[in-house]
């Protein structure tokens, strides 16, 4: 790619703003309008199926300078929707736009857990904020902090997983090392990721357990259980001197620090967040499948994919045209999705490689377009399969359920 090409990829990277709310190929006046009156850019969503086949969605409202995380549901993949609630009874900041979004996870007996980043001045100065519901949706306990840690810095992009047990695990970005470091002045690259468990259903979180130091500031963090049930993050980790590339790391129940292990190799050495944080998805085999984003000159780069086998990563595979960015991944038996987004100029498509036998061949296509702003794609499991979730500004939220490449 060329150099010019190059630079303006990664400035636009940089830049990324959130775009976007739908059912499969058609637009109804409810899914266009049902995100109320938030900003355009605010269209960060977060997507779960519960074990019957609703659609559970969270998404950001703002009403004047009030601002709340509302639960919607769908029965009928997303061509109709319930009327929205909020889950708090007090307006708070929430972000969703860029690589934040609110986050909701099902439990084993139908409980709805919610994660949201409340940010309350810049750079993402905030806290992760955890409301829950034991009743499918009728009432919500009064939000609660995760992490014990009070200061007034950064906490934010916040993932969220439930293992088998039903234990919740929480991580984000976390500025507490940084500020520190600032005060005694000394050298400190990034922030931190820390995570918090839940043992009792949400009721309280054990913690604030530290990952890692040196993580990049701006890049949302990749997280799923591995073939083994136990959690994993990866996210954009600040290797000496300034290299920003990825890390893993397993999460124990207890706090036990974690082995971090090195999950990209690109060497891009840049002094600056790319706002392009990685995801990563297990297959039953133990193979792990990541996505990632690097701006470094040569090829591969941009955005791109590898599996890992064995703990050995393959070769990375780039994702799409010069444009491609903000690539999603996830597993089903043997069936790998991927998807990314692509901007011609004019619209945003939404492009998706797909694989029947687990990455050994690859069929591409179009699963989406919009010509208005757009959130990142969200890839979820539903019972019948792999669906993609994404959310235009004209159109509302799509579901979009990815069809295997063979009969």
């Amino acid at each position: 790619m060329m150099k010019t090409q190059r630079r303006a990829f990664l400035l636009a990277g940089m830049l990324c703003a959130a775009g976007a709310w739908m059912a499969p190929g058609t637009v109804s006046a409810q899914a266009k309008h049902a995100h109320g009156g938030s900003a355009a850019r605010d269209l960060g969503t977060g997507a779960a199926f519960d074990k019957d086949g609703r659609l559970w969605v969270v998404t950001k409202e703002t009403e004047g300078t009030d601002q709340y995380v509302v639960l919607r549901s769908s029965t009928d993949m997303g061509r109709t929707w319930s009327a929205g609630k909020r889950i708090q009874s007090a307006p708070e900041p929430v972000a969703a736009s860029g690589e934040a979004r609110p986050h909701i996870a099902i439990g084993s007996k139908g409980e709805l857990y919610i994660s949201y980043t409340s940010t309350i001045a810049r750079p993402h100065i905030g806290d992760i904020r955890f409301v829950r519901s034991l009743d499918g949706g009728k009432t919500f306990s009064a939000p609660v902090t995760v992490h014990a840690n009070r200061d007034r810095t950064v906490h934010s992009f916040e993932s969220m997983v439930v293992d088998a047990e039903g234990r919740i695990f929480i991580a984000w970005i976390d500025g507490r090392g940084a500020m520190q470091a600032k005060q005694q002045n000394t050298p400190y690259a990034g922030s931190a990721v820390y995570y918090a468990v839940s043992k009792d259903r949400g009721a309280s979180f054990q913690g604030d357990y530290k990952v890692a130091d040196h993580a990049c500031e701006c890049c949302r963090i990749g997280m799923s259980l591995n073939h083994r049930g136990t959690p994993v993050v990866m996210w954009r980790h600040i290797f000496a001197p300034n290299i920003r590339d990825h890390a893993l790391a397993e999460l124990g129940v207890d706090g036990k620090v974690p082995e971090i292990r090195r999950a990209s190799f690109d060497d891009w050495a840049v002094d600056a967040c790319p706002h392009h944080g990685p995801s990563v998805a297990f297959g039953s085999d133990g193979k792990r499948h990541q996505v990632w984003f690097s701006g470094k000159e040569g090829d591969p780069s941009g955005a791109l994919y590898a599996v890992a086998s064995a703990g050995k990563l393959g070769a990375p595979v780039s994702l799409g045209a010069a444009q491609a960015s903000h690539a999603d991944v996830a597993v089903r038996g043997k069936h790998v999705a991927v998807v990314w987004k692509e901007f011609d100029g004019t619209s945003t498509a939404i492009m998706a490689r797909q694989s029947d036998d687990g990455g050994a061949t690859w069929m591409q296509s179009e699963a989406s377009r919009t010509e208005t702003g757009s959130d990142k794609p969200y890839l979820i499991q539903s019972p019948a399969g792999i669906v993609l979730i994404w959310r235009t500004q004209d159109e509302g939220i799509r579901v979009i359920p990815l069809q295997r490449t063979k009969a």
